[in-house]
């Protein structure tokens, strides 16, 4: 099935999403890699508030190169989700719904994930140019130091993604593999 959906989300917005779905997102994606991931953890060891509101968000986890003239954001591929394994049920137990990224995660962040009614979905790696026709508006709104690492506030239109992980303990990287053993020609 594919859906569309417009952040901020919600548990009942995502519940009927199964691992394999497509989604077209539209609103507001938060950018964080590891460097801008410790820093949010930093902040919430203080009991400081994150730069943004984490309630119903979706951060994707990218480091998009410089824009050419006329563009509003360069490549935007996405980055390896495992490395953001160690923060993610953290910023889910806080309000997050949706993590973008590429790869496998961990069983704890699959158990934060059913735990929270959340999603991970998947930007298709090595098509950094088509992720980023999605994206219609760009700001940087902390941590500029970081370089393509900053957090940015991305406004997208049907940014094209794959449901990975379900609310409900479904899969892909489980399920995929499963069911093309399971009705591939012998």
């Amino acid at each position: 099935m594919q859906y569309k959906l417009t952040t901020p989300v919600t548990r009942e917005d995502l519940a009927p999403l199964k691992a394999g779905d497509t989604v077209l997102l539209s609103g507001v994606v938060y950018t964080a890699r590891d460097a801008a991931h410790k820093r949010m953890m930093e902040l919430l060891d203080k009991g400081q508030p994150l730069p943004f509101p984490v309630e119903g968000s979706a951060l994707y986890y990218v480091g998009p190169t410089p824009e050419r003239p006329g563009q509003v954001i360069g490549s935007a591929g996405p980055t390896t989700s495992g490395r953001m394994d160690a923060y993610s049920p953290r910023l889910l137990d806080l309000g997050q719904s949706v993590m973008i990224g590429k790869g496998a995660r961990n069983q704890v962040v699959k158990e934060a994930v059913v735990r929270n009614g959340a999603v991970y979905l998947a930007a298709l790696g090595g098509a950094g140019a088509l992720m980023a026709v999605s994206v219609k508006k760009l700001e940087v709104i902390c941590w500029e130091d970081l370089g393509c690492e900053a957090v940015r506030r991305l406004e997208v239109e049907d940014m094209p993604l794959t449901v990975i992980l379900d609310a409900h303990g479904g899969d892909l990287y489980e399920s995929g593999p499963a069911s093309y053993f399971k009705h591939r020609p012998v």
